[in-house]
């Protein structure tokens, strides 16, 4: 009996020594939770910018180039060799086995810059959902018609000071429970949106919007160059809903073989991003269809009814963004404490352990620091939090972000290490139907953040700093 067990457990090590477990079910779980986030809250906006034609259209279309080349990708987490070659355990390992290591700096330049843009797009999300709530009280309990105005710079000072507390916790990124919890809220707020919108529609007795979206002239208020930065925006709205490459080769380190793992994984992507589309186009165009051009950049923020359900969802929103915003910051942490530690080896500000010991934490742990840990982390939130402050445009940095990580991360390395990894003929009808994609991606890519930086700059005129309003 003894026997069956050990051979039952040689079986399951892999060739690196490692016990995977993973299946296309767990895999496909994984990618659902990957993609569903915050972003899918501006889908309505988006759709509003775009109207009936183009909108569904960019929706599924970036659903296709997010699938396409997560197939690519999938077939280069083992090189030289999709079926047996050696294994990449992270994002980076792939570019460095593939495109080797000056093509890592500038990934991880890409990278780190999303990682930071989420921290701020999660900021100014958890502001808006907070005053969201404050709102629809306020409308509950005195009235619809009554003035009920809150700033969000309080709220956002508030996140920032929980999550400089957080930000002192040991390993936090490795915690199970913050996967369980997002995967929960954002199922929630989901969700809940697409039930309110679907709701809203059926009162309406009829779908709103227009074929092109938002109308341009004097008795909509909407200028020509509006409409265009805010067609391009919406387009890195749709994008950073998409966001999914960077965990793909993550969740594929944990499938187990046979079957090949790049099979495995293609399977779970199929069907991770085919039920997110789904769920994508629905609440992108039942929204719309509920509010027509007037859709609200946070598509919760346009309900006040059932208060109790909209205040769930909005709740359900600073929750999954209080431990999201952690698994966001701590690769940060670790890369540059890690550099930092490394160049002043004999410092005690980097390596000097304090400990202080938490009533709260039971069993007489304590939590342990260095000054680097304490000082560091700490400005970076504040920082952070800042640039929050200075910039609380909801779509305009969700665009900026989808812009920054479309093009490098979704579509170019992919595309490039899948040329490189299959040897793919310089010149062949494959390596140019794969540039043209490369290069289409580049246009879709700048012409977003173009859209979504020219919109900052044209409300940072009509707006005060440090003044966040819904």
């Amino acid at each position: 009996m003894d026997m069956e067990k050990v051979e039952r457990k040689e079986m399951l090590v892999d060739d690196d020594g490692r016990v995977r477990t993973g299946t296309v079910w767990t895999a496909t779980t994984h990618s659902i939770t990957a993609v569903i986030g915050s972003g899918v809250l501006a889908l309505p906006w988006s759709v509003a910018q775009m109207g009936w034609v183009l909108g569904p259209i960019a929706l599924i279309g970036c659903a296709y180039i997010t699938y396409y080349t997560a197939v690519l990708l999938s077939d280069c987490y083992r090189t030289p060799d999709p079926v047996h070659g050696k294994r990449n355990h992270t994002y980076m390992d792939v570019v460095r086995s593939c495109l080797g290591p000056r093509n890592v700096v500038v990934c991880g330049l890409a990278q780190y810059a999303i990682l930071w843009g989420t921290m701020v797009g999660y900021t100014i999300t958890t502001a808006t959902s907070i005053m969201a709530v404050a709102r629809t009280d306020c409308h509950h309990y005195r009235g619809h018609d009554a003035a009920c105005v809150s700033s969000g710079t309080m709220y956002m000072v508030a996140f920032g000071l929980v999550e400089v507390a957080l930000s002192q916790l040991p390993s936090l990124e490795k915690l199970t429970i913050i996967s369980v919890v997002a995967a929960v809220m954002s199922c929630t707020y989901s969700f809940v949106g697409l039930f309110l919108s679907a709701a809203k529609l059926a009162s309406n007795h009829g779908a709103r919007g227009t074929l092109l979206g938002v109308k341009i002239g004097a008795a909509a208020g909407v200028s020509a160059s509006t409409k265009t930065w805010h067609a391009l925006q919406a387009l890195g709205n749709i994008a950073f809903a998409y966001t999914y490459s960077m965990l793909l080769i993550e969740i594929q380190d944990t499938v187990k073989s046979p079957p090949s793992e790049n099979v495995t994984m293609k399977r779970a992507s199929f069907y991770g991003i085919g039920v997110t589309t789904i769920f994508y186009v629905s609440l992108g165009c039942v929204g719309y269809a509920a509010f027509g051009n007037a859709a609200p950049g946070n598509v919760l923020t346009g309900f006040d009814e059932p208060f109790w359900l909209v205040d769930v969802a909005n709740v359900a929103v600073v929750v999954h963004l209080v431990g999201a915003y952690q698994v966001y910051a701590q690769p940060i942490f670790a890369c540059y404490e890690k550099w930092l530690g490394a160049r002043w080896p004999d410092s005690a500000f980097f390596h000097h352990e304090y400990a202080v010991r938490l009533p709260l934490l039971g069993g007489g742990r304590a939590v342990r620091f260095t000054m680097c840990k304490l000082v560091l982390r700490t400005a970076f939130v504040a920082a952070t939090t800042l640039v929050s402050m200075m910039l609380p445009f909801f779509n305009a940095v969700l665009g900026l972000l989808g812009a920054i990580a479309f093009w490098p991360l979704t579509v170019y390395f992919p595309v490039t290490m899948y040329i490189a990894q299959a040897k793919v003929e310089p010149g062949s009808r494959k390596w140019v139907a794969l540039q043209a994609l490369n290069v289409g991606a580049l246009v879709v890519s700048l012409l977003a953040a173009v859209g979504s930086v020219a919109d900052m700059v044209q409300r940072l005129g009509h707006v005060t700093i440090f003044q966040t309003q819904l």
